[in-house]
Formats: structure tokens, sequence, C-alpha cells
């Protein structure tokens, strides 16, 4: 679905990516882990073309979407949840679903079936429907952000700390959503630090060090050897 080859970004003067390889298998969910500082959110923001690669190749699907226009990214089929959610705190979560159904401009023209699915998936965003995203609970916030990506069809999402201050249940409504995503054909790559989040959700896996990635396999794999996980991530997933 997604192809990093060699992928540099530079942001003024330093030299944030270097040489970034990895790829992002369609229908599977992929976790790009590593230590604070690593690269993870630069190296979503370059794919989304928010901030331009130096050198390196990116496609999706085959095409180049390196360097591309952020419309035009999100045209081809990719949708970004940034870690501070990028919802519109004075709209209400019906003017910030209507935003992003590009294909609608009235509430009557969204996809009843499609609407009816985000709220099985979020019901508090139908119970929120009319009031300002500002006054949602963090977690209600995350799960407004992730409908804004949802809301219309998508084959890649890249979310950016989904689980970051969330309560437990929240976690668990969080985690079922996005395997429900994945059923039904979505990719997902996350950039995740809850572990045990990760581990669940995770089929594919690659970690960043230093701008570089240094471990690419199955989750799973990882999952269970925990010298491998010390080694990449200094600490246990079972910790």
């Amino acid at each position: 679905m997604l192809q990093l080859e060699g992928v540099h970004t530079h942001i003024g003067a330093y030299h944030i990516l270097h040489g970034v390889d990895f790829t992002v298998p369609a229908g599977k969910t992929t976790l790009l882990l590593g230590r604070n500082g690593a690269g993870k959110t630069t190296t979503l923001r370059t794919i989304m073309g928010l901030w331009k690669p130096s050198q390196g190749s990116i496609r999706f699907k085959g095409s180049s979407i390196g360097g591309a226009d952020t419309p035009l990214i999100a045209q081809a089929g990719i949708a970004y949840v940034p870690e501070n959610m990028g919802i519109f705190s004075d709209l209400t979560v019906r003017e910030n679903l209507l935003l992003a159904a590009r294909a609608a401009r009235r509430d009557d023209e969204l996809d009843d079936d499609r609407l009816r699915w985000i709220f099985e998936l979020f019901p508090a965003m139908k119970k929120f429907w009319n009031h300002p995203a500002g006054l949602l609970s963090g977690g209600q916030k995350q799960m407004l952000a992730v409908s804004r990506a949802i809301i219309e069809p998508r084959q890649l999402i890249l979310i950016d700390e989904p689980s970051k201050g969330l309560a437990p249940a929240i976690i668990e409504n969080m985690i079922a959503a996005f395997q429900q995503l994945k059923q039904g054909g979505v990719t997902l790559l996350l950039v995740e630090q809850n572990f045990a989040f990760a581990q669940r959700l995770g089929d594919h896996v690659a970690v960043m060090d230093d701008g570089r990635i240094v471990h690419q396999g199955d989750m799973q794999a990882l999952a269970a050897d925990e010298v491998l996980q010390k080694r990449l991530l200094g600490l246990s997933l079972a910790h």
C-alpha cells in the first residue's frame, strides 16, 4: 500500500529523517514505534506532504506522492489524524464532520450509511452532535478526530498517538473501532507509545531510532521477544 525508500527530511537547518525505508502492507495495521524524538511524527507529516522530503521516494499504491501537495495526497485516499487531533474547537461535532466530508455541503448530503456506522463506532458523536467540539472530553475529541478521517472512504489512515491521555475504557473503544476499520479493508499506520495498545492492534511493526528504521517485522514476534524490545525500545512491552 505504502513504500518509503531512502527518505530524508530537513526542517530548517535540522536533518530529521536519515534515509527512512519501510513498507505498509495493504489491509494491515502497521505500528511505527520508537523512543521520543526518533522521527516518527516527522515521518507521518512527510508522507502527508506537510513537510517535503529532501531526498528519497514515497509511493502509494505504486504511484509517487513524495513532495506532492497535501490536498492531492488526501484526494488519493490518505487521511491523517495528528497528535493534536486537528479539530475545530469552536465548531460543533456536526460542523467538523461536514467540513471533512468534501462531497457534502449540507447535512442532508452526508452519506447516511457512513454516518450511522460512525455513530455505531463512536456513540458520543451522535450524543454531542450539536455541541461545540471544544467542550468534548479528551477521549471524545480523539473520537471526533478519527470520525473526521473516516467520514469519507479512505484506503490508508495515518494516526499519531491515538491512545495518548485516554482513559482505559476509551482505549478499549478505540481498539474496537480500529479493528473494525481493518476488517473493512482500511490500512492503518499508527504511531504509538502505549505498547500494550500496539501489541493488541499491530500486524506489522517498524521501529525508528535517530531518524532511521532499525527494525521491521511481525508485531507478535517483537511482542514475544523481550530482549529485542529492550534493545530497540529501551523497555519491555510486557511492562
